[in-house]
């Protein structure tokens, strides 16, 4: 077995850059009867929305187990843990708290803590209360206040033991792939859907950063995003012009607006009625100074012209992918971290989630996963090259600590450093996981 490993006099083997594993809620907490239903256990109950036919009641049982996981993660030798929590585990539908489910957190902050391992939370990760998306969702900008609400509530509960707080886990996924390309929950279509649910996301995220710098002023909060480094097909002025569009359409609309109190030109190329209704005052809102972006990255993306001034996206073939189908493209990884510190006045930047999904399998209590392996140790030294061209990096989150529910396409596909046998929620670490522990072992 190959290891996991860095160059010694690599800023990212000192002490202080932050290594962590990350997970979200609904896909390692099972526990349904102890929340409300949110989007996913209506999507789920769709016909022909989850590849496999599951759900994500039971998942990973996290919360009967969740002593042994804290266990099992300090064994790891990380320095951090990114948790999401479940609006609906905390709120109930009268805006009133579940005190067991706000409990259930503040004792898995607390467990952590005893450890001495940071904890980042991350408050939205996809599963938004049933009852609000009764009431339009995303579409409805009356859920962004809802969402600030729910902010102060739990933000009051956990305060400055939470290490940092993100308000939201990449809102391209909840709005492209949730209400525009209909793939995810709520199972929406149409661009406009999309943008508009975008821009209430984003302005949920300004309101939330209001209030957690009025309650934890010294926590350190902020945002995560996805991104696909955007490359063309070909050198044709159609494709080029092509990946523009694409990449201002799925990277920039999500960061610019943060950044810059503005949306990137290609909204200009929507009709009229595609694009969010935009009240006075909410790009000010949007824009609140974030102490920090989290960045995800897997993958990169192509783009062609689809002839008729718009942009489609390359279905990679052959061999060497995994088994999500993407491509394994560390350069794309340090291009994207150069590109965005060119273009943009960066705050600190946290590696919130990277990782790749193998077909895995335990064999006598082994669980080899070289594949992965190896995609880790071409990312991070991806990483590592950025930090070199200047990009202020300050720590790094496996995805995912474990194996969990992988949204529509069930448990069909195993991310985490950890097997999980849903049969019987044992969990063994595999090689990757060893590797990763070895590695944090041997920082200066």
């Amino acid at each position: 077995m190959s290891t996991i490993s860095l160059p010694k006099q690599s800023a990212m083997m000192r002490r202080d850059f932050i290594y962590g594993v990350a997970t979200s809620s609904f896909q390692i907490e099972g526990a349904r009867d102890s929340r409300i239903d949110c989007i996913w256990d209506t999507f789920c109950a769709q016909p022909n929305t989850i590849e496999d036919g599951t759900h994500g009641d039971i998942a990973c049982e996290h919360v009967k187990y969740w002593r042994q996981d804290v266990d099992m993660i300090a064994d790891l030798g990380v320095d951090a843990y990114r948790l999401s929590v479940a609006w609906g585990r905390v709120m109930n539908e009268d805006g009133s708290v579940n005190k067991a489910g706000l409990q259930f957190y503040i004792d898995l902050v607390d467990a952590l803590h005893a450890k001495n391992i940071k904890v980042f939370i991350t408050l939205y990760h996809w599963d938004l209360p049933q009852y609000l998306e009764d009431k339009g969702g995303w579409l409805n900008r009356d859920t962004a206040h809802a969402f600030a609400h729910y902010t102060d509530i739990v933000s009051k509960a956990l305060g400055e033991d939470v290490y940092s707080y993100a308000t939201l886990n990449e809102p391209f996924c909840s709005a492209f792939l949730g209400y525009e390309a209909g793939i995810h929950a709520p199972g929406k279509t149409g661009k406009g859907n999309g943008r508009q649910a975008a821009h209430n996301l984003l302005l949920a995220h300004g309101l939330g950063m209001r209030v957690l710098r009025r309650n934890v002023p010294k926590s350190m909060c902020g945002i995560v995003l996805n991104f696909s480094t955007a490359y063309s097909a070909s050198e044709s002025p159609e494709d080029i012009a092509a990946t523009r569009m694409g990449d201002e359409y799925h990277n920039h609309w999500y960061i610019q607006p943060l950044l810059e109190a503005s949306y990137p030109d290609v909204i200009n190329h929507l009709e009229p009625h595609e694009r969010p209704v935009i009240e006075d005052g909410d790009m000010d809102i949007i824009s609140e100074k974030n102490d920090f972006i989290g960045i995800n990255y897997y993958t990169r993306a192509v783009f062609k012209s689809d002839g008729n001034g718009w942009f489609d996206q390359v279905v990679p073939q052959g061999d060497g992918l995994t088994a999500m189908g993407w491509e394994i493209v560390p350069d794309a990884f340090t291009k994207l971290l150069v590109d965005l510190n060119a273009r943009y006045e960066l705050p600190p930047i946290y590696i919130t989630e990277n990782g790749a999904a193998f077909d895995d399998s335990e064999v006598n209590g082994e669980v080899p996963d070289q594949p992965r392996i190896d995609y880790f140790n071409s990312h991070l030294r991806a990483v590592d090259s950025a930090m070199e061209q200047g990009v202020d990096i300050r720590g790094y989150f496996a995805w995912s600590l474990m194996d969990n529910f992988e949204w529509a396409l069930g448990y069909s596909k195993r991310f985490g450093i950890v097997y999980v046998d849903y049969d019987t929620q044992k969990r063994t670490l595999k090689n990757s996981a060893l590797g990763y522990k070895a590695m944090l072992n041997h920082r200066l």
